[in-house]
């Protein structure tokens, strides 16, 4: 099959802070990590972002927990 891709661009505040504080691996290739709708939480009390691999595609958390599907957590982002 194809090797997807997924792009982060860097975004700096106005004093010229990074706005990712940081990026979490959650799934690798040895030991990858499934969670069902219910058991998607938020990121840093809802500042961050979770990323999941559906069957739908590629959607946040919170797009996840809103249409009931679950999927591979592989990253989250805060």
């Amino acid at each position: 099959g194809t090797i997807g891709t997924i792009r982060v661009f860097l975004k700096y505040t106005k004093d010229r802070r990074p706005v990712i504080q940081g990026i979490k691996r959650e799934s690798t290739p040895g030991c990858r990590r499934y969670s069902g709708h219910q058991d998607i939480k938020s990121v840093f009390g809802g500042m961050g972002l979770s990323v999941l691999s559906t069957s739908q595609g590629l959607m946040s958390g919170k797009d996840a927990r809103t249409k009931k599907v679950g999927g591979e957590l592989l990253c989250t982002v805060w």
